[in-house]
């Protein structure tokens, strides 16, 4: 009997391990199916690049990640930033609107507005060699806002009462457990304008547009996509295929492959978001609105 089980062992070992860890093999099967590439044509190298920001801007590292490795890609020839976006933090904001305006000197870059680009995405587009925005997007809303509850009510019928100990006189600027003083919304209207001001000029120098005349088409100004191209904030009204057309014509490639988002990256990408919006719900940013 034991001979029999010896000889058998290289045929029942693998079987009894498949039987122990069958689920296990079942998820990471499941795994292989979902994130494999589907052809031998999603691991041709590309030669244009999509990069997608969607959603709120908080954290940018993986855009500025792509946007770097897409300028010192030499096979890449040009980049189309799809962007869907409300705004979000400026500071986040800023430096994709430097990372493109860095790329630009190198490859060209267009700017695709898929439904909303909007105070801190549209800063983040700026300085692209063309914006082109679908008939159904939103665009503008160029200001800057910082909001909190004023809480003091809630708090005084639950019978709870801040404390704390603080150096500095505008220690306390922002914190919700009571109203603000005056001194308290000049200090933060000094931050706020200051902020629109850089907002508003780098909008002019990238777009061309009249600095003195920002009224028009700043000041939180919600348009379409044609009165966006009205004012000079876009380039063209057009769908995702004029936007592709666009970059091939400008960077003369005669056969384009565009890269595929790899699934699994998409779906860390998320996550990720949702995780970081949920952080900024309890610790607002200032944010371009």
């Amino acid at each position: 009997m034991e001979l029999l089980k010896k000889l058998f062992l290289p045929i029942t070992a693998p079987l009894k391990f498949i039987q122990e860890n069958f689920k296990a093999m079942l998820f990471l099967l499941l795994i292989f199916v979902l994130f494999a590439p589907l052809s031998e044509e999603k691991l041709a190298p590309n030669n244009l690049q999509t990069i997608s920001l969607v959603g709120p801007i908080m954290e940018v590292s993986e855009v500025i990640s792509q946007i770097e490795k897409a300028q010192k890609n030499d096979k890449i020839r040009g980049v189309l930033l799809i962007v869907n976006s409300p705004g979000g933090a400026v500071a986040p904001s800023v430096e994709v609107a430097y990372a493109i305006k860095r790329l630009k000197r190198i490859k060209p870059v267009v700017v695709y507005a898929a439904g909303t680009i909007a105070s801190g995405s549209y800063y983040a587009s700026i300085w692209a060699d063309k914006i082109i925005a679908n008939p159904g997007s939103m665009v503008g809303s160029i200001g800057v806002i910082m909001q909190s509850a004023d809480a003091s009510v809630l708090l005084s019928k639950i019978g709870i009462k801040s404390q704390s100990v603080q150096a500095g006189k505008y220690k306390k600027v922002g914190t919700p457990d009571r109203p603000w003083t005056d001194y308290e919304i000049n200090e933060l209207n000094k931050v706020i304008y200051s902020t629109y001001d850089m907002f508003t000029k780098d909008v002019a120098q990238a777009r061309g547009l009249d600095y003195n005349k920002r009224d028009l088409y700043a000041n939180a100004h919600i348009f379409t996509a044609h009165q966006a191209k009205e004012v000079g904030l876009i380039d063209e009204v057009g769908v995702i295929y004029d936007a592709k057309k666009a970059l091939v014509t400008m960077t003369k490639v005669k056969e384009p492959i565009w890269n595929k988002e790899d699934k699994f990256d998409k779906f860390m990408k998320k996550l990720t978001a949702s995780s970081v919006v949920l952080l900024h719900t309890y610790f607002p940013p200032l944010v371009l609105k």
